[in-house]
């Protein structure tokens, strides 16, 4: 990985051409689940988004600070999604007082993000690619917009399938499986623009 890359190139590479969600496979359960409805996954979105950029920026923080000075790398996991948890706690509280009707529609799957690999995996590729803070602070926005685009598309989408005559062995799990590899194809078309892997 170039260290060098420009922080807007990362930012929308993470969006397009290494879409975390649709590249890399990474925060699926809650992707598939939610997708169903648009409203809710314009909702889970934006909470992803958020929870994304402000854990890559603390979590390069405790790396560069805490982790890395007090030798503490074998501890690395633990600690980032100490830090997931904490931002998961405080937006679910914020959510839940600003807007009721999202936090009932959202259920489970708010407090779950706390364990949605596609967070850690930010964190972790900001890790392994030695990015600066602004470029995982552009990284973990990207990546967050990203995922937020693919589960919009994704619930788009589904609404329009299920008043489509699909065979009836192709319904449900089936025909959101493979309309997912159909995204995750045509994602693949910007690859050649940009390349940050």
């Amino acid at each position: 990985m170039n260290p060098n890359i420009n922080p807007l190139v990362l930012f929308f590479a993470s969006i397009f051409t290494s879409n975390i969600l649709l590249s890399n496979f990474l925060g699926m359960c809650s992707f598939i689940s939610i997708s169903k409805s648009l409203k809710s996954s314009n909702g889970l979105g934006m909470a992803v988004t958020m929870v994304m950029t402000i854990t890559t920026a603390i979590n390069w923080l405790v790396e560069k600070y805490v982790i890395v000075p007090f030798q503490l790398e074998y501890l690395r996991y633990i600690i980032y999604i100490i830090v997931i948890a904490a931002v998961v706690q405080i937006l679910e509280m914020v959510i839940d007082r600003t807007a009721p009707n999202l936090y009932i529609s959202l259920g489970i799957f708010l407090p779950l993000i706390t364990v949605n690999c596609a967070i850690l995996g930010v964190a972790l590729f900001m890790q392994l690619r030695n990015y600066t803070l602004l470029q995982s602070i552009f990284f973990g926005l990207g990546s967050g917009l990203g995922w937020w685009l693919a589960i919009v598309l994704l619930a788009a989408i589904r609404i329009k399938v299920d008043k489509a005559p699909i065979p009836a062995p192709l319904k449900g799990v089936g025909i959101t499986l493979i309309t997912i590899g159909i995204m995750a194809m045509a994602f693949m078309g910007f690859a050649g623009m940009i390349n940050v892997q």
